[in-house]
């Protein structure tokens, strides 16, 4: 819980000040049974009208200023607890917004929405349920509790047998309650997974009419939800019953010993009236203190799943970029490069890489599928981090640049295309956010999207599904190009971009890309060797290691893996 502490000065004063108004409110509460005792001792037992009249009217008053100081406390409460759930929110959506891909790939995604969402609302109504019940349960308790004593000594003796059976349940609630709402948080996970899985291929499960196995699966982890829990609300359940079954023994302990004591003289109805009014108060701020407890225990889980995303270290630095990088050439050094997901140099999928990509080059890149093509050109722009070796850019390396600077520099094309809901404009403005309409229109052009983007009747204003849904992969493809196009960016990569382009069309957009990449460093990653037969230079990586550089004539000559390539695509020489 050690994120709390940066909220707590912002939101300190105002917590204080609803404590002070539930302070009020609770006094208040505690005035109206002595008063009660005391129309009825002697106001009602002396038939004196006047003093009943006036003592009432003192109640209604106690009564309004207790509803005063409990409107300010609901309003104060309502207002922090809300302003905190949304920075917290705010901030831990930052945080997930820093982390890496290294450390975010330790959480599953529906758990991070999970954190993002129910988890802070448990927080959230902790913080509420602080300020307006909580604090007044303890308060009310000991006052109650005060003012018994103070009427019978001797019948406040029962409270010392009700209150520690009551303190046990609470803890034994807390005990044994707060797992199982921890599995309760995980078991919402799947369930979200699920629904997020389904929801990203809708397409396929129709096509291969699945849907009832997906129905089935939801299904399966809406239950399992429904089990954990019920198991959960049943362990807490047992206990509000219990402390209120407790708390009416000592209330009926009261009137059995307090009719002894009225009758033998030694005390007056009235203070019966108020002693079980006074014990009816503490079991109401028992069962307070219990439902905050179950509350507690609830936010106890969400908090530790909270701050597993705030203690996540990003291992990768981010020092400024040095004074001397204003630009950047383009040129990258890959030296002894070793790259692994894990821990283990053995399980490389980088191993020992080691070449020059010069200034305006256009380089291919190569090999079969799983042989660290996508991971070889994430180390670039700072993805992941080199496991060994180094990556330099222009002679600087990678690590000692500040990431979003390099960022700044590079256009990326991702294998898997992702657009993002709003317009097609907004979309290829994510590359350059003040774009002009002329520099969008020259990147569609390039990216061969122009002309189906003006044959759509809004033409570039056209609004974008959720992932792009309402284009075909090729389009997709064309308007991701686009927008890295738009940003003009010293470094270029296309990873596998054209793969859902038609032949023709792609040899548009490598006879634009001549000219507009002339001055730009250029990586292309592709599964077509037809895609890359004309670039600069060739590399043909197996299993994580370059096995051939050169011209397409130099590898067909002396790269063997190459070789298998070319004829199981093409068949014959070109």
């Amino acid at each position: 819980m050690n994120f709390f502490s940066r909220y707590t000065g912002k939101y300190g004063k105002k917590f204080f000040l609803a404590v002070f108004f539930v302070m009020c409110e609770t006094v208040c509460d505690l005035i109206l049974p002595a008063i009660m005792s005391q129309i009825i001792d002697v106001g009602i037992a002396g038939k004196n009208m006047e003093y009943v009249l006036l003592k009432g009217g003192f109640m209604l008053f106690i009564t309004a200023l207790g509803a005063i100081a409990a409107s300010f406390r609901n309003i104060i409460s309502s207002t922090v607890s809300q302003k905190f759930g949304t920075e917290l929110r705010l901030d831990l959506y930052k945080k997930i917004q820093t982390l890496s891909l290294e450390n975010i790939e330790h959480f599953d995604r529906a758990s991070l929405v999970t954190r993002l969402t129910n988890d802070v609302t448990q927080i959230q109504n902790l913080v509420n349920g602080l300020m307006r019940i909580f604090i007044k349960g303890p308060f009310l308790c000991i006052g109650s509790l005060i003012m018994a004593i103070q009427l019978n000594a001797k019948l406040a003796l029962i409270l010392a047998v009700v209150i520690p059976i009551v303190g046990i349940l609470i803890l034994i609630n807390m005990k044994f309650g707060f797992p199982f709402f921890i599995k309760v948080q995980q078991v919402l996970d799947q369930l979200n997974s699920v629904m997020r899985e389904y929801l990203s291929g809708v397409r396929i499960v129709k096509a291969f009419n699945r849907f009832d196995y997906e129905v089935e699966k939801f299904n399966k982890a809406n239950q399992e939800l429904q089990f954990k829990s019920v198991k959960a609300m049943r362990m807490i359940s047992i206990f509000g019953p219990g402390i209120m079954l407790t708390v009416n023994f000592g209330i009926a302990a009261v009137l059995w010993f307090g009719g002894k004591y009225v009758h033998l003289g030694e005390m007056q109805a009235g203070h019966i009236i108020a002693f079980i009014n006074y014990m009816t108060q503490m079991l109401f701020s028992l069962l307070l203190i219990s439902m905050v407890f179950n509350m507690f225990v609830r936010a106890k889980a969400s908090t530790e799943r909270i701050s597993e995303v705030f203690a996540q270290e990003d291992r990768m630095t981010w020092d400024c970029c040095p004074s001397s990088m204003t630009v950047i050439k383009g040129r990258i050094d890959f030296q002894n490069v070793y790259f692994s997901y894990g821990k283990m140099k053995e399980e490389a999928v980088i191993k020992n890489v080691t070449m020059t990509c010069m200034p305006g080059e256009r380089i291919g890149i190569i090999g079969s599928t799983g042989s660290g093509k996508s991971s070889l050109i994430q180390l670039i722009p700072r993805f992941y981090d080199v496991t060994s070796g180094s990556i330099k850019i222009d002679g600087e390396d990678v690590k000692d640049i500040n990431p979003k600077w390099i960022r700044e520099k590079i256009g990326i094309v991702p294998q898997k295309s992702i657009l993002f809901t709003g317009t097609i404009m907004d979309n290829i403005k994510w590359g350059k956010e003040n774009a002009t309409m002329e520099e969008i229109e020259t990147a569609a052009r390039v990216a061969q999207a122009h002309d189906f983007i003006i044959a759509l009747p809004e033409g570039y204003q056209t609004k974008v599904g959720q992932g792009g849904v309402n284009f075909s992969g090729g389009q997709k493809q064309r308007l991701a190009i686009a927008r890295a196009f738009v940003k003009k960016p010293e470094i270029l990569i296309l990873d596998d971009a054209t793969s859902a382009v038609d032949v023709l069309t792609e040899e548009k957009i490598k006879e634009a890309l001549k000219q507009y990449a002339k001055n730009l460093t250029c990586l292309i990653i592709a599964q077509r060797i037809i895609s890359i037969v004309d670039l600069d230079r060739i590399i043909v990586l197996d299993q994580g290691e370059i096995v051939g550089i050169g011209k397409h004539r130099e590898l067909m000559e002396s790269c063997e893996i190459y070789q298998e390539i070319f004829y199981s695509q093409v068949g014959k020489e070109m």
